[in-house]
């Protein structure tokens, strides 16, 4: 059974809702936005995608060469006007985690290219690719050309690299176009409440027909992975819906994922589940034009956060002293002697017993497992390095789990990247996992021989 699609049909049942909020929480950092930004705004597109986790896997040097300077102007000219970080906000994933749909080809944008008689050739396709679900650690993604005369040139490892007929958004640019992302309002129906679902995708019909070359016709709305739906018009000219007869028909033309459902952004902000701050600047801005952004919150030192517990009839402190999670109220000389007693099976003081549970099972782990779920790792380091000082040493149990986890994966994804199959890299012999960017981060000797 395939993983359930997070993108949802024209109603968005709650659970959903909060799987959305969840996903805009973990899946695009503050940070990330921040830097992408800043690196588009002076033109640097390829940086806004290295800070967006996005592979570029297009020269236009050789798209100049094959298919002439105007078409990799207009590349050039798209990718000025990306905003990477827009684009993976919008694409589509699935349920239960919210991750990005893997090994999807996205169509972004469509070059076409007219032969010697001037009639409408084989498009060029500017496409976004989700690794496969096995490959999918960090959650990248990759940009790349396809071309329909050669399509197999490249993503030998991709299970489908050829352009999806249903999730496409060169018909839908606001989703990733800076240029163009106020536009999501209206596209989205957010301003068009009283519009039921056969007028607002009859709208969009008539966008996708134009961009085949057609001027009327019935067009294919899939819902969900086994449901085809057909929509057309009447002999009076309103649109109407009816469901396929024939369990599909490849010959309709298929109305886009993205135009078939309200964005979850517009029902996270109607439902009051979300506010405007929590959104991207760029959709905050296009579905809530007059708000106006927060001052940016002042985060608080890892040393200034204190804990309190309850330890032999008083109320004593933990917090973060000289790098490492530590009892404030105790002597060292006390300190040492019950962690002697604790490993000779004795039970420990309360004050360590919760220094011992920040370390393996923090209140804060499911935080933890969102950002490493969606590649968020120097969020991750972030989130256990302020509970825990940056100079602690990670004991066995559930939060030490977690980062081995996520190292593993990254092996995964880096053997995808290295264009080796699943079966030949499971294969082969794997790096110790103490070598992974995520755990060096988080370790350190201890500098007392004792182990915290």
């Amino acid at each position: 059974m395939g993983t359930r699609p997070a993108n949802g049909d024209f109603r968005t049942p709650s659970w959903r809702l909060h799987l959305w909020r969840r996903v805009r929480e973990f899946a695009v950092p503050e940070g990330m936005i921040e830097t992408a930004a800043a690196r588009r705004a002076v033109g640097d597109w390829a940086g806004a995608c290295a800070a967006a986790r996005v592979y570029v896997e297009l020269d236009l040097r050789i798209v100049a060469s094959r298919h002439g300077r105007e078409l990799a102007g207009r590349v050039r000219a798209d990718l000025r006007g990306l905003a990477p970080d827009l684009l993976r906000w919008h694409l589509p994933r699935t349920a239960p985690d919210g991750l990005l749909r893997p090994g999807l080809t996205v169509t972004l944008a469509r070059y076409e290219r007219p032969d010697a008689a001037g009639r409408r050739g084989r498009a060029l396709h500017l496409v976004a690719r989700t690794p496969p679900g096995w490959a999918d650690a960090g959650q990248r993604f990759s940009l790349a050309l396809w071309d329909p005369a050669h399509p197999h040139d490249d993503a030998d490892l991709h299970p489908h690299p050829r352009p999806s007929r249903r999730f496409r958004m060169d018909l839908h640019r606001h989703l990733w176009d800076a240029r163009v992302s106020d536009e999501l309002r209206h596209r989205s129906g957010f301003d068009r409440l009283d519009e039921s679902v056969a007028e607002r995708w009859a709208a969009e019909a008539e966008l996708l027909l134009g961009a085949e070359g057609r001027r009327t016709g019935r067009v294919g709305v899939r819902i969900g992975s086994r449901r085809l739906l057909v929509l057309g018009r009447t002999d009076a000219g309103a649109p109407v819906i009816t469901a396929a007869t024939d369990g599909g028909d490849g010959a309709l033309p298929l109305l886009p994922d993205a135009a078939t459902w309200v964005p979850p952004d517009a029902e996270l902000l109607r439902a009051g589940l979300i506010g405007a701050d929590a959104l991207h600047p760029l959709v905050a801005s296009a579905l809530a034009p007059e708000h106006r952004a927060a001052a940016a919150p002042v985060h608080e030192s890892p040393k200034e956060r204190v804990q309190f517990v309850e330890c032999r009839g008083a109320r004593h402190r933990i917090a973060v002293v000289d790098g490492v999670l530590a009892p404030l109220d105790h002597e060292p000389d006390e300190l040492h002697r019950e962690e002697l007693l604790a490993a000779l099976a004795g039970t420990p003081l309360p004050c360590l017993r919760a220094v011992d549970r920040a370390h393996r099972n923090p209140a804060s782990l499911d935080d933890v497992r969102g950002r490493l779920d969606h590649g968020d790792v120097e969020g991750a380091v972030a989130v256990v390095t302020s509970l825990l000082g940056p100079d602690a040493v990670l004991r066995d149990g559930a939060l030490r789990d977690e980062l081995d986890a996520a190292a593993l994966r990254r092996i995964d994804h880096g053997l995808y990247r290295a264009g080796l199959a699943p079966s030949l890299a499971k294969a082969l012999p794997r790096p110790p996992r103490r070598d992974d960017p995520a755990r060096r981060a988080l370790r350190t000797r201890p500098r007392d021989g004792v182990r915290r």
